[in-house]
């Protein structure tokens, strides 16, 4: 009931975002909930739209997913997987600060609880707590950040924000504290900590979700903070950090996804890399804006948000599959796995287009964002400032050199999965997924051709 309800309710988020981004989303609503700081109010617009279409797609592939392999779940895993979903949707649909506060920490919270899950392990427990630390910090950050935010006035709507975005000191601290605490959320460099130890101790469906959804929730939360409630008047150096800490994660994740033996954490470190792009593109629209070239603004912000959803896609059909995998053959080690390409063509065959889009081959998904992003960045010589124009050149050479070797992470990763001969004796064992593991692989898989081969469109 629950991961059929979850699924349902995935299934009407997509369908919600998809006609909100067809009709332009809906005025603030107030929910009959009454606090002390006013009422708590929910709109949809496009930004908010593209972000739940795309928590929509992912979460019901991996709600799917979970009915096929959640039988043996504990009881508060199960609880807490519909709690997780309400808690994302509600931060992508608050209009105002409280609300968004309120999704925010009801997401970390059960995540928390999802991670946990296989509690009785040392290791999953120490994922655990370290993820309770960075969730933590991630709300120390942004609950003064909002605060500030809200003014002297005190008004906590997205509105009332809007009529006197922040200035000068009070700026500032915004912009570290959101890049603190979205970041800490989001697993960018320095504070990506807890994400190579908590998807591999969480099931697979979550780390899927958490991967594809959560990750993206709280760069839309950086993009909702400061590229709209920031206003369109901050200076040059509003985007900077976000290009820095980006440029920083897509280089040091591509180069840890080379070196991981856990199948988990190699995908665990890709996200890294594949956060990095999106932070990159959010910052790189924020600097174009300030110097006033807005039509370089959309290309950057475009090239960020088709790469969230070809992300979100490409990793929900990689996370499912080695899921998949690691339940036939018993084993998350690459060094015992191989030759499953013959007792799982199925699998194999969704895991391929997945880790193709990873690798940015053309003309899947992964390749259309990140060749976005590219131009975006070769563009950037036209900002006047020469310092600037320097960074571009640097994040130009650690995007490209990251591109490089995820291609080799994926290539790595399929290789020791699913060609060659088995390793173990598990492996000449293993079966293909049942059917409704079949489904939840092949939606996503069948998403990320159509999003490489239409980017256009979207």
């Amino acid at each position: 009931l629950a991961h059929g309800g979850a699924l349902v309710a995935a299934a009407v988020f997509a369908a919600v975002g998809a006609t909100a981004l067809a009709t332009g989303g809906a005025d603030p609503v107030a929910l009959p909930l009454a606090t002390p700081f006013g009422p708590l109010l929910v709109a949809l617009d496009p930004l908010s739209a593209w972000f739940l279409l795309l928590l929509g797609l992912a979460g019901a592939c991996a709600s799917l997913f979970a009915l096929a392999h959640g039988r043996g779940l504990p009881p508060r895993a199960v609880v807490a997987w519909p709690l997780f979903l309400a808690g994302m949707a509600l931060t992508l649909v608050a209009a105002d600060a409280l609300t968004l506060l309120l999704g925010f920490e009801a997401m970390s919270l059960a995540s928390w609880a999802l991670v946990a899950t296989d509690h009785a392990k040392e290791e999953n427990r120490r994922a655990a707590r370290i993820y309770l630390v960075f969730a933590a910090l991630s709300a120390a950050c942004l609950v003064p950040a909002l605060g500030l935010l809200a003014g002297p006035a005190g008004d906590l709507s997205f509105a009332a924000i809007r009529e006197a975005p922040p200035e000068g000191w009070r700026a500032a601290a915004i912009l570290a504290l959101v890049v603190a605490g979205a970041g800490a959320k989001a697993g960018l460099v320095p504070l990506h900590a807890w994400l190579p130890l908590a998807h591999p101790a969480a099931p697979s469906h979550v780390s899927a979700l958490m991967s594809a959804a959560m990750t993206k929730v709280a760069l839309y939360v950086a993009a909702r903070l400061l590229l709209d409630l920031g206003g369109p008047a901050q200076p040059l150096w509003w985007g900077v950090p976000l290009i820095v800490l980006g440029a920083a994660s897509a280089a040091l994740g591509a180069l840890r996804a080379n070196l991981e033996e856990d199948g988990k954490t190699l995908l665990a470190c890709s996200t890294i890399e594949n956060v990095g792009f999106v932070a990159i593109g959010l910052g790189l629209a924020a600097c174009f804006r300030a110097a006033d070239l807005g039509a370089l603004a959309a290309l950057a912000a475009g090239a960020a948000l088709l790469h969230a959803l070809a992300h979100a896609m490409f990793k929900t059909a990689l996370f499912l599959g080695f899921g998949e995998v690691a339940h036939a053959a018993g084993s998350r080690s690459l060094d015992r796995l191989g030759g499953l390409i013959h007792a799982m063509p199925w699998t194999a065959a969704c895991a391929l287009i997945a880790a193709a889009a990873a690798a940015s081959l053309p003309p899947l998904s992964g390749f259309a964002g990140e060749w976005l992003l590219l131009q975006a960045l070769l563009a950037a010589w036209r900002v006047g400032e020469l310092p600037f124009q320097l960074l571009a050149l640097v994040v130009l050479a650690l995007a490209a050199l990251a591109a490089a070797l995820a291609a080799s992470a994926m290539v790595r990763l399929f290789g020791l999965v699913f060609l060659g001969r088995p390793r173990t004796p598990r492996v000449l064992g293993a079966s293909d997924a049942p059917l409704l593991s079949r489904i939840a692989l092949a939606v996503p898989a069948a998403l990320t051709v159509a999003i490489g081969v239409l980017p256009g469109p979207l």
